[in-house]
């Protein structure tokens, strides 16, 4: 399958579409007022120690402090050092070198580990450790033991450190292997000698950016080709390969076209597509797709689709080109956290078993880490996926100002039975000449109309006079009352 790689740079942010067989699968988006901070290594300062959750908060120097928990800290294990509960560990106010494991999401911090680990093409190289790791996701052990033989015939025993061999490094040459170790040693060292002598908070190292972790992390022998539309900055990714990935250099192509790129490829459509609640399907039904703080869940609907010859081949069909497009929707919107999915009920336990078997099969073309568990007795689907950056919806959006967040507003006639509970307790509070009601338009006319009657009774009943006065900028559920 092919792959192919579109980058979008503006001054302001940088956009990655994935794009297999002509469908987007994978948007990421980083900005460079916010850009994230996984991989970074910073020399913090211990705040405060919370042994009741063997726990810390360690300012590094972000809006809200991070969260480093015991299990996080690195200890030497060659030397016992193990199982110390985290009074014994950390106090406050001590300078510590952590790295971050978690971008800040929502209310919650960063995520801190004090074990570093730095990523290169083919290798994590870990200072503090001393043995050779294989990736899980080379799953051939003749493969992984030949990788691991290479790996320490080129590490010299003397020197300190371990590494975590890439899948990239399959099909690496020893120079290659050797290269990369040279580089990330050299990495080390700039780290360690920038601690030297600094105050926390300080940044010692940040990761790279979108563009060039796509070139080091995403890119892989399925892909056929690398966009870019920007001339500048395909020169830098040009010269970061050349250095770097040797390989990727072929793939990499600057897009000159008068027409924008993801225009060109309709990708300005999927994101918008991507931020509605209600996703069509090709038959004819559709997903609803509602992403909450707990979880988000996902429901399916036949809609209009009657193509099948009865009713249950027409429940089947449309669960299981839900289950393709649920597959896409979790990768187009990174979709992380619990995950519960209601498909439409079947009878048939075959047809169950065959849209959850092909649920899992479009699932594994998602890199993430994530576990689904079956059907359970409400005839739901229960998922994880593991949350690595922010959805895309709460990366491009904010909860609405009107509403705030619910996806629905309060009607006119309840704002109308508001306000006038409110003048029937500023009444008896206050003792006005007279109040006067400011409301948005909708309000003001349910008062003159419909409602024209509760108003003069509750006039009557205070024995004063109330005005009403429409407010262009309010909001439907917004109102004051003024006291004259």
């Amino acid at each position: 399958m092919s792959v192919e790689f579109l980058v979008n740079f503006t001054p302001q942010e940088t956009r990655v579409a994935v794009v297999e067989q002509g469908v987007v699968q994978e948007l990421h988006v980083e900005r460079t007022a916010s850009r994230g901070i996984v991989g970074n290594v910073y020399l913090g300062k211990v705040v405060r120690v919370l042994p009741g959750m063997q726990s810390a908060f360690i300012d590094i120097g972000l809006e809200r402090t991070a969260f480093l928990h015991v299990a996080d800290i690195w200890s030497d294990r060659h030397n016992g050092d193990t199982g110390r509960p985290i009074e014994r560990i950390l106090a406050e106010g001590q300078s510590l070198m952590v790295q971050v494991l978690k971008d800040p999401i929502g209310t919650k911090g960063a995520r801190l580990s004090t074990q570093i680990s730095i990523a290169g093409r083919l290798l994590v190289y870990l200072p503090q450790e001393k043995h050779i790791g294989i990736s899980q996701r080379i799953e051939d052990e003749a493969e992984r033991e030949a990788l691991r033989e290479r790996l320490t015939r080129l590490v010299p025993e003397d020197e300190p450190g371990g590494f975590i061999v890439r899948t990239m490094a399959e099909s690496a040459s020893d120079a290659e292997l050797s290269a990369d170790i040279a580089y990330l040693r050299k990495l080390w060292g700039e780290i360690r000698n920038g601690a030297t002598g600094r105050l926390p908070p300080a940044v010692l190292y940040e990761d790279l950016s979108l563009g060039h972790r796509v070139l080091r992390d995403l890119v892989d022998d399925e892909t056929g080709r690398i966009l870019i539309d920007s001339r500048e900055n395909f020169q830098k990714l040009t010269a970061f390969a050349e250095e770097y990935t040797p390989k990727v250099l072929p793939l990499l192509e600057h897009y000159s076209g008068e027409r924008p790129l993801f225009e060109l490829h309709s990708i300005e459509d999927e994101i918008q597509k991507a931020l509605a609640r209600r996703v069509d399907l090709k038959s004819g039904g559709y997903l609803i797709i509602d992403q909450t703080e707990a979880m988000t869940t996902i429901d399916v609907n036949t809609g209009g689709f009657v193509g099948a010859r009865n009713f249950d081949d027409t429940i089947f069909k449309t669960n299981l080109e839900a289950a393709q497009t649920i597959a896409r929707q979790l990768r187009l919107r990174n979709l992380g956290g619990i995950i519960i999915i209601d498909f439409i009920d079947m009878e048939n336990a075959e047809h169950r078993d065959m849209v959850l078997d092909e649920f899992r099969k479009a699932l594994a073309r998602d890199h993430t880490k994530m576990s689904v568990n079956g059907f359970t007795a409400l005839g739901l689907v229960e998922m994880t996926r593991k949350r690595t950056r922010e959805s895309l919806a709460h990366l491009l959006c904010e909860p609405c100002p009107t509403c705030g967040g619910r996806g629905e507003v309060k009607t006119a006639r309840t704002v109308c039975y508001e306000i006038l509970r409110e003048l029937l307790r500023e009444a008896r509070q206050f003792n006005a000449k007279e109040f006067r009601v400011l409301a948005a338009h909708n309000v003001i006319d349910l008062f003159l109309d419909e409602e024209s009657q509760s108003l003069a009774m509750l006039s009557d009943f205070i024995g004063k006079k109330i005005s009403l006065h429409p407010e262009a900028s309010y909001t439907q559920e917004q109102f004051d009352i003024v006291l004259l």
